[in-house]
């Protein structure tokens, strides 16, 4: 986790070419998902919160992309991502293998569960 990295953009950046596009398609997804998101980074890691809560958050490694939208994202959405490697609120998508329209779907998902929230 490097904590000096202050943006999107600069995170971004620290990768390889290849991993820079899956990571910058997925933020295109999250931000036209969930476009009044406000976008910071978190842990180390892209953030997005709606209302002030978590909304999701995601992260590149060496084999993987780290995707977390909380234990109810996961949950709402458990047979899609049974073929993938999980645990409490995360999800690890293969380098080769990123579901985008699934990705949307827990996005657009969590957006609504936030809204429901903000409005009790």
């Amino acid at each position: 986790m490097n904590t000096n990295i202050k943006s999107v953009d600069e995170y971004i950046a620290t990768f390889p070419k290849s991993i820079q596009l899956t990571l910058s398609k997925i933020r295109k997804v999250v931000l036209e998902n969930a476009p009044n998101a406000v976008e910071s980074i978190s842990y180390g890691m892209p953030a997005y919160k709606t209302h002030g809560k978590p909304l999701v958050y995601f992260a590149a490694f060496k084999k993987h992309i780290g995707f977390y939208a909380t234990p109810t994202g996961h949950a709402e959405f458990s047979k899609e991502l049974s073929k993938y490697k999980q645990g409490k609120g995360s999800v690890q998508f293969p380098l080769d293998q990123v579901p985008y329209e699934l990705i949307a779907k827990m996005v657009d998902f969590r957006v609504k569960e936030n809204d429901i929230k903000a409005t009790r």
